[in-house]
């Protein structure tokens, strides 16, 4: 498997959403009576997307707005929210930076050390408007955060880093140790990533998790790829850690949800996600479009106010309408951009999948070409797909 790209040193092929296709199924289904739910812990989602934990997607009120809709936002607790009693106020100092200055403002603000009150205080707010209140730590944080969080009431936990494993060399830092934070913040469910491997997806399954994140450096304000040269086409990552949630339940009757986190911006992107073996998906860009979007058309990458080496950017991506047209429809758009799950429900039926796991079981074809087909006046004219 694979191919040699020098003397005794072998790679493997991987690939990502604009290199496959997927295979209409023998049968279809009606898109009305398909169940494209996920669950975890207690909690089932009849919407399968989940806003990414960046502070220009996901507020108190998106998280809120989120939770109405049917799907699940995630709240950043290293970010803005949690530094400034008035976080919007900053926000719109990020937003009205020239791209020259971003970083460096940037990385200023983040300076402002992490308030515990205000998690305590943003976990109660998204409770007392009737969200689902799901917060994001990096590992080093989380034991003290998770504590912080489960005390003010926090629906679901996510452990969230560039990169995780369950083995961390450091002579300087105290690793996590992630089986014990998840028996401690028993009954809440835990969400760790980012990982891209079958190997380390199995690890950290063992440790009792309940959903593992899938990506390292697809995010359109992610330079992870570029900065330390590091991550694997979502398809592939995606499939591998399937593979590893599957002979896990085998072994173990504990079924891990896997989420595949970035790299999609179309709903035709996200369908392939879930065909490569996704739960469920998390985004941000797409949903930073929303009108409803702290960043107000902007996003930026959360390792971005990093002082030494910043793995993110602050992207553009503007505004195209309300949250409930982004996720639900009606579409005005013929970019892919608007009704993402009605897209994902409509490709389901296509494929002749009744539920996410029998999405998951699609054909895909690889195919380089299928972005590019008889699109020859699209490109011309730049409409559609040749946008």
């Amino acid at each position: 498997m694979g191919m040699f790209v020098g003397w005794g040193r072998k790679a493997r092929v991987a690939y990502g959403f604009n290199e496959v296709a997927l295979v209409p199924g023998k049968v279809t289904v009606d898109p009305n009576e398909v169940d494209a739910s996920w669950s975890i812990g207690n909690f089932k989602f009849r919407v399968p997307i989940i806003a990414s934990a960046m502070d220009g997607v996901v507020d108190v009120k998106f998280a809120v707005a989120m939770s109405k809709l049917g799907g699940l936002g995630v709240l950043n607790l290293e970010g803005i929210q949690t530094r400034y009693d008035e976080p919007q106020e900053i926000i719109d100092r990020i937003v009205a930076a020239t791209p020259e200055e971003a970083t460096r403002i940037i990385q200023g603000l983040y300076t402002q050390p992490i308030k515990k009150e205000l998690i305590t205080k943003r976990i109660k707010e998204i409770k007392a408007k009737g969200g689902i209140a799901a917060v994001s730590s990096i590992p080093q944080n989380a034991d003290e955060f998770g504590r912080l969080s489960k005390a003010a009431g926090a629906d679901i936990f996510a452990v969230q880093s560039t990169v995780i494993t369950t083995k961390y060399i450091s002579r300087a830092v105290k690793a996590l140790d992630l089986k014990k934070l998840v028996k401690n913040m028993k009954p809440i469910p835990v969400i760790a990533g980012n990982c891209v491997t079958y190997e380390v997806g199995l690890e950290l399954m063992g440790t009792g998790i309940d959903g593992v994140l899938v990506g390292v450096g697809p995010g359109s304000a992610c330079t992870t790829r570029s900065v330390l040269g590091v991550g694997v086409p979502q398809i592939t990552a995606t499939s591998d850690v399937a593979a590893a949630r599957d002979f896990y339940y085998r072994e173990k009757r504990k079924y891990v949800s896997v989420i595949t986190d970035g790299g999609m911006t179309t709903s035709g992107d996200i369908c392939k996600a879930f065909a490569s073996g996704a739960d469920a998906v998390m985004i941000g860009g797409a949903l930073a479009r929303a009108e409803e979007a702290p960043g107000k058309g902007f996003h930026w990458g959360m390792a971005m106010p990093n002082r030494d080496l910043p793995r993110g950017t602050r992207v553009k991506v503007g505004v195209i309408g309300g949250l409930k047209e982004i996720l639900l429809g009606p579409s005005s758009f013929d970019d892919a951009t608007q009704n993402l799950f009605g897209a994902l429900r409509n490709c389901m039926g296509v494929c002749g999948a009744k539920n996410v796991q029998e999405m998951q079981l699609t054909e895909i074809i690889i195919a380089g070409s299928i972005t590019s087909e008889g699109k020859a006046w699209q490109r011309e004219q730049k409409v559609g797909m040749g946008k």
